[in-house]
């Protein structure tokens, strides 16, 4: 089960919280959900990953993705920086 909460938002910055796994069918929500608060172009999303426990490798592509096109990945789990550290960008790690 995958739960996404939005913790701050305003016109120029938007932070989510996500909590659970990030498999399957969630990937996809988490997906649509940085899609909808990134419409607007000069929105910058942070996602806070502290309470993922578990990505499949289609979450870490997505997460990996999300980085390179400059979403801010936050304080990662040690489990979950060690599959995010190629190619992600993080900060608060």
């Amino acid at each position: 089960m995958l739960r996404i909460t939005v913790v701050e938002s305003s016109g120029s910055a938007v932070t989510l919280r996500v909590e659970g796994r990030i498999t399957g069918p969630s990937v996809e929500e988490l997906q649509r959900a940085c899609d909808v608060h990134t419409s607007a172009d000069e929105v910058k999303l942070s996602l806070v990953l502290a309470d993922v426990s578990f990505a499949d490798a289609a979450g870490i592509r997505l997460l990996k993705e999300l980085g390179s096109r400059g979403v801010s990945l936050m304080r990662a789990n040690a489990f979950m920086s060690e599959q995010l550290k190629a190619g992600a960008a993080f900060d608060g790690i």
